[in-house]
């Protein structure tokens, strides 16, 4: 094995990191929960959320990282064996998050070709005035091929980035899609702030609404937790914690760079991001459910249904100029979902060289090959394999994704929290902080959350989601 790999300076670093946490669910999650939860209030709640619980787990893993100089299939056993399962666990996350997450980016790549279609050539794929959004959306998951074939394209495109390496694979990528994709997410939102009527969108999306903590006009306990719980399951998911991927990335990182700034960076560059998708999206939903007569919150639906089904509606309500938007939009969804894909990839991969001592070529290869078949499940799940409900779930997609997000992940953070806390010790991250020579300000803050207010939400987060997906005591989020 060759030395390890190393980031080029600390903008490389913060730029990867960002750009992992920056995808899908930043596009599609975040302003469907912010319209769900009150607008501004949840903004607020997650905004706390993160440079608390956030900056907490994110330090901790970066720090693990860097020590260990492991992915973490290793990294963990390297500290203290028996702890090993966490590693074992944390490198099963992106192992089954990355097939499915291909499928959607093959689902994106999709709708990037059809509107590029439409808006260089004029030709109407997507039915009139894209009334026919759903049907359009529907008859492509459905496909015996196409959804698979496409997922096959972007797992090969994210290979070949992988192949090239930290520095002229991932760290270059990074540098190119990531600068477009903050420069077309600004343009787009800009627009539509300035388009008329979108005002009231705006308030919408940004006004505080009290509403979503109380209960016939009263404060209510329970929707306040749901209210935070909410922001804490999308602030988890949206800063790629948990998945591996902040391990790994920190074991390229630099001991002469702060991880203490870096994690600052990287939560204002993520947060920015999912506050610029909630204006490009919000006002626009807004605008439509107001003028088709849809609630609001039924047309602001989550995942796929709000990207696939609802935008396209959005944008053909603009004409021409929609065309243009929706082609715009859909480029800077495909930066953002290769971005995050590349760095659970990478996760697999660092593992993988890291415990069986395999060059990144052959890593990559062989990565490649169980993501591909593991993507077929998600891939055929709406079609060939649509009769199949694992676990009485709608599809294999929803299977992965329940598992992983809902229990892998916070099961993850609990072992983690625990861990740190109250065997290894703060300490143990604190000094790899200060290993730049900087004091880690933040140390009795982080030393407080990582053992106690962290494992405590943790373990809320897993009962609410566990509950949700049950349908237990009518608890959904």
């Amino acid at each position: 094995m060759d030395k390890r790999a190393s980031w080029s300076g600390t903008l490389a670093f913060v730029l990867a990191a960002a750009a992992s946490a920056i995808g899908l669910g930043n596009l599609w999650r975040f302003p469907y929960l912010a319209a769900q939860y009150g607008g501004g209030m949840f903004i607020a709640v997650y905004l706390v959320l993160v440079v608390t619980l956030g900056f907490t787990l994110m330090v901790t893993e970066i720090a693990v990282g860097r020590k260990t100089q492991q992915a973490p299939l290793t990294a963990y056993s390297l500290i203290q064996k028996k702890w090993g399962f966490i590693g074992f666990l944390g490198t099963l996350i992106p192992l089954l998050i990355v097939p499915y997450y291909c499928v959607v980016g093959g689902w994106v790549l999709y709708y990037l070709k059809a509107y590029a279609v439409m808006a260089f050539t004029g030709a109407n794929v997507m039915g009139e005035a894209a009334a026919n959004s759903g049907d359009v959306f529907g008859a492509f998951i459905t496909a015996p091929f196409a959804p698979f074939g496409y997922a096959m394209l972007f797992i090969l495109a994210c290979a070949g980035v992988i192949i090239l390496g930290v520095k002229n694979g991932i760290e270059k990528s990074n540098l190119v899609m990531m600068p477009i994709l903050f420069l077309m997410a600004i343009g787009i939102s800009a627009y539509v702030v300035c388009m008329p009527g979108s005002v009231d969108g705006i308030k919408y999306y940004l006004v505080p609404n009290l509403d979503c903590v109380s209960v016939d006009g009263k404060f209510s306990i329970m929707m306040l937790a749901k209210t935070i719980l909410g922001a804490a399951g999308q602030m988890f998911y949206s800063l790629s914690l948990a998945m591996g991927i902040m391990i790994t990335y920190g074991s390229y990182m630099k001991k002469t760079d702060s991880i203490e700034k870096c994690v600052r960076r990287i939560e204002l560059f993520d947060t920015l991001i999912a506050l610029i998708a909630g204006l490009m999206i919000i006002p626009v939903v807004y605008m439509f459910a107001i003028k088709t007569g849809t609630p609001v919150k039924e047309a602001m639906s989550q995942g796929a249904g709000l990207m696939f089904i609802t935008l396209p509606k959005v944008f053909a309500m603009f004409g021409a100029a929609g065309t243009w938007i929706g082609f715009a939009f859909f480029l800077l969804v495909t930066f953002a979902a290769a971005t995050s894909a590349i760095s659970l990839y990478e996760a697999c991969v660092s593992s993988l060289c890291d415990f069986l001592k395999l060059e990144r070529k052959t890593a990559t290869i062989f990565m490649g090959s169980t993501i591909m078949f593991l993507a077929s499940f998600s891939a055929l799940g709406y079609g060939a394999w649509g009769h199949i409900k694992p676990f009485g779930l709608d599809s294999f997609l929803d299977f992965f994704d329940f598992f992983t997000n809902s229990v892998l992940m916070p099961v993850v953070a609990i072992a983690t929290c625990i861990f740190i806390g109250w065997f290894a010790g703060p300490k143990y991250i604190i000094d790899e902080c200060e290993a730049d020579g900087q004091t880690f300000k933040a140390k009795a803050v982080y030393s407080f959350m990582i053992k106690y207010l962290a494992p405590a939400l943790m373990i809320a987060l897993l009962a609410s989601e566990i509950c949700r997906a049950l349908e237990i005591g009518g608890w959904k989020i």
